[in-house]
């Protein structure tokens, strides 16, 4: 459980809510740690800006970023 709450994605609006609607159909809900992104929308650009460029630099592969992810998930003890 997050120590913070996120917002509530049907409450999203714009840009946020395109990218929880496009996770609900990728994924079935939107992600934790986007919904406590969203809580400022600066961050939320900012964290979303990282994510793009790794996608679309094609210098890492959309495999190894996802291994990278859950390693890292692994050593800062979350969940995910």
């Amino acid at each position: 459980m997050a120590r913070i709450d996120g917002i509530d994605p049907a409450r999203a609006q714009g840009p946020i809510k395109a990218v929880f609607e496009a996770q609900i159909k990728k994924w079935g809900a939107p992600l934790s740690n986007h919904l406590l992104y969203a809580r400022r929308p600066t961050i939320f650009r900012g964290a979303r800006a990282m994510w793009t460029g790794l996608d679309s630099s094609g210098l890492i592969d959309g495999r190894l970023v996802s291994l990278i992810n859950r390693r890292v998930a692994a050593i800062n003890g979350c969940e995910f």
